[in-house]
């Protein structure tokens, strides 16, 4: 049963029933519907701006690994770069200015890689991260143009180095004769008194006062060139050829022990000396030419002598005295 109620008439002093209409009903019901719908509003709001759904707390999650690997490449390729950097710098200042050629150009180190349509594919997958997804690709592939650049280089003065290591095995870089006490070097290179002629004339080697019969050293790694017998000028001699430009003649000699075309390596035994050709005394005449020219033989002995001893030798070489040979046959 309804309950009825009543209100106070202050106009005839007494209670009067309340009689409510379809229409107050109807408002009402309307007013409650509102005030429900906009409480239902405002709590579906408060809970979708304060609260996640399990689907929305899954993609968070996601993003947020997404971007703690993203950080985590990022600084492993920005790792890269540093190290990469590092040998580069390493590779111009160092290794290049060692072996005496140029630095690679930063044009070249760091050329774009690929072209414009490089990326074409990706971009036609239309992918939600397409900006941080290039962006990284961009990254790797000029980190591996330099790193190849780099290996390439790597390549390149690993042969230089090879060379260099057979150029200085290579190099007559010792006295072709024992000469410990180093009284045997007699005469220098330069003009010396033609011991014949006696007027001065150019000596394009050094002489060494022994012994006949005193064994001859190849001074260098090399290929005999050739072995020749004269009874005038240089009477018989060797030549060996060391590549690089480099050759060295041994003169006077009274017995050969290798060929022509035969490999010798520094240190080897190759002959005897002796008094052959124009020869005032027993003896070793030796030279040393770069690219067919004539250079002082002295300034290559510094495998087997100490500074001290180098500088009594180059002392001796400078006195300008009577030679041992003459060679103006």
């Amino acid at each position: 049963m309804a309950r009825i109620k009543y209100y106070y008439d202050t106009e005839s002093c007494r209670y009067e029933r309340i009689r409510v209409s379809v229409w107050d009903i109807i408002w009402n019901a309307l007013g409650f519907l509102t005030l429900a719908l906009i409480l239902a509003g405002g709590i579906f709001l408060v809970y979708t701006i304060y609260f996640e759904s399990p689907e929305e707390a899954l993609l968070r999650k996601e993003n947020e690994e997404l971007k703690l690997y993203y950080d985590l490449l990022s600084k492993e390729i920005g790792d890269l770069n540093e190290m990469t950097a590092s040998l580069q710098e390493r590779d111009d200042n160092i290794y290049r200015t060692i072996f005496g050629v140029d630095q690679i150009p930063d044009e070249i180190r760091n050329a774009g890689f690929g072209g414009s349509n490089r990326y074409k594919n990706l971009i036609d997958k239309g992918l939600e991260q397409e900006e941080i997804i290039l962006d990284n690709y961009k990254k790797i592939d000029q980190l591996k143009k330099r790193m190849y650049v780099q290996t390439k280089s790597y390549d390149e003065l690993f042969e230089m180095a090879r060379n260099k290591e057979l150029e200085l095995a290579s190099l007559p870089a010792i006295q072709p004769v024992s000469n410990e006490d180093l009284k045997r070097l007699t005469s220098g290179f330069g003009y010396r008194i033609d011991p014949i002629l006696k007027v001065r004339k150019p000596h394009n080697g050094v002489d060494f006062a022994i012994d006949k019969g005193t064994p001859v050293y190849a001074t260098g790694n090399g290929r005999v060139k050739f072995t020749r017998s004269s009874p005038t000028g240089y009477g018989n001699q060797i030549e060996i050829d060391h590549g690089f430009g480099y050759t060295t003649k041994y003169a006077h000699l009274s017995e050969f022990v290798v060929k022509t075309g035969e490999n010798v390596k520094r240190g080897d035994l190759i002959a005897y000396s002796g008094n052959s050709g124009k020869s005032t005394a027993p003896h070793l005449h030796y030279e040393v030419h770069i690219n067919n020219k004539p250079t002082n033989p002295v300034h290559y002995f510094y495998e087997d002598l100490t500074p001290d001893e180098f500088e009594e030798v180059l002392r001796l070489a400078s006195i300008e005295n009577q030679a041992l040979g003459s060679y103006g046959d």
